[in-house]
């Protein structure tokens, strides 16, 4: 059974996932969110047709004296719709501070062309968001 990690952001939401015995975590797609959430949970049915997940990873996006962000209070919303259409899997948030500033610097250090990084810096932040979580599991 695999994780899948979520960056929720309001133009764009990146989707990673785990390899099946979650030890890894890969990117997956970008979604542009055409200003509606059902574009994200349609998709989310296909991809959950397709993988057998057991956890769904948000990355909650705090302030950096760690209060919460207006942006975080939207991130709830939908995170609330998630455990309600998918009441049979386990939900879950990290905290996603800097991982666009990660992503960016992984993005520079590859050379990414910088056409290309807006299109994939969503994924990226979905990948830190999904190691971040497999890491405090392994600790915790």
């Amino acid at each position: 059974m695999r994780m899948l990690g979520i960056d929720y952001g309001e133009a764009r939401v990146g989707i990673a996932i785990t390899d099946a015995l979650n030890i890894t975590a890969q990117g997956l797609e970008t979604i542009q969110r055409n200003g509606s959430d059902k574009v994200i949970l349609r998709r989310l049915d296909e991809i959950l047709a397709t993988y057998e997940i057991e956890t769904i990873v948000v990355g909650m996006p705090l302030n950096m004296n760690g209060t919460i962000s207006e942006r975080a209070k939207v991130t709830e919303e939908f995170i609330h719709k998630l455990k309600c259409k998918y009441n049979q899997l386990k939900i879950e948030t990290v905290d996603e501070r800097l991982t666009t500033v990660e992503a960016h610097k992984t993005m520079n250090f590859l050379e990414v062309n910088k056409n290309k990084k807006r299109d994939i810096v969503d994924t990226i932040s979905a990948m830190y968001i999904l190691e971040t979580y497999l890491n405090k599991k392994d600790v915790g």
